[in-house]
């Protein structure tokens, strides 16, 4: 990666640590584009494989109907439609007044710590 390019950063994290990157974003220092999950499998329902497809196909692609995303992944467009609205309430996808939606981003890296329960 050069640096151009816009990684949105999928991860696990407390409230506490929610807020500690709130307040430093406040301050004014500059932090790379994340979005936190309040659990693993939180994570992994909205980041199901299908959805992710969706991630990748619209990865950099602009502003699209959501027939294009469903011709794209090869699915159903009513089930592409269901997807991409989730994604849309996780904060993963923007939605014009078009309707049109888009994935603000070139790519996706995901963060789990997977520790031992006590």
């Amino acid at each position: 990666m050069d640096g151009t390019e816009r990684i949105v950063t999928l991860t696990v994290a407390p409230r506490s640590e929610l807020a500690a990157r709130m307040d430093a974003v406040l301050t004014g220092r500059k932090m790379a584009p994340q979005i936190a999950f309040a659990s693993v499998d939180l994570l992994h329902r909205i980041c199901a494989p299908k959805r992710l497809a969706i991630l990748r196909a619209m990865a950099g692609a602009g502003p699209l109907p959501v027939r294009e995303v469903a011709r794209r992944v090869g699915r159903d467009v009513k089930a592409v439609h269901r997807d991409m609205t989730a994604l849309v309430r996780a904060g993963l996808l923007d939605r014009d007044e078009g309707g049109r939606m888009s994935f603000p981003y070139d790519g996706v890296r995901m963060e789990v710590d997977l520790m031992h329960a006590a």
